[in-house]
């Protein structure tokens, strides 16, 4: 990381420690800088994001470190699959992972409780658990636009629309009766 960008960075974790939002969108990272975790240390954050880095990997220390995270923006990285310890941000209500290299919806996802809102449009993802996702009593809202949903999921998860908000990108199938 370049000087400036270290700069940034810095910046951005102590206005975190004013507003509890960090804001480390645009800054080029390639990973998550271990001194977030030191200078962000016993500051309970509610909103982070990491949007339009070139992140791949979630650290399994980031789950511990930011347990009362409300919000978690992923979106516009190059991350295929996120660590089990995030399980512990029970306060997730957000999580955006949209416009990442997901194939499948991450198995922790079923274990945020609280969680409300899953943005996870624009990846790969063929299928899904759509049993434990119906187990998620809090979710409210899940886009899965512009992911190549098998036909069988693409149903399933239709069947949804009546107690989740699903926005799903229209199969071709359903255009082929058009006359």
């Amino acid at each position: 990381m370049a000087g400036r960008d270290v700069a940034r960075v810095v910046n951005r974790c102590n206005q975190a420690k004013d507003d509890k939002r960090l804001d480390l969108s645009r800054c080029d990272l390639t990973r998550i800088p271990d001194a977030i975790f030191l200078l962000l240390r016993n500051i309970e954050l509610k909103y982070c994001s990491l949007s339009q880095n070139l992140i791949k990997r979630i650290p399994s220390k980031f789950g511990t470190k930011f347990p009362t995270l409300t919000e978690l923006i992923l979106s516009s990285n190059h991350i295929s699959s996120l660590p089990d310890e995030l399980r512990l941000m029970e306060g997730l209500t957000t999580l955006d992972i949209s416009h990442n290299d997901f194939a499948a919806l991450p198995q922790v996802v079923y274990k945020l409780d609280n969680l409300k809102i899953i943005k996870a449009e624009k990846n790969k993802i063929k299928e899904l658990d759509v049993q434990q996702l119906k187990r998620l009593s809090s979710i409210s809202e899940v886009n899965m636009q512009d992911n190549p949903l098998t036909p069988d999921m693409y149903t399933q998860l239709t069947l949804l629309s009546d107690d989740i908000t699903m926005l799903l990108t229209p199969q071709d199938s359903e255009f082929d009766s058009v006359d």
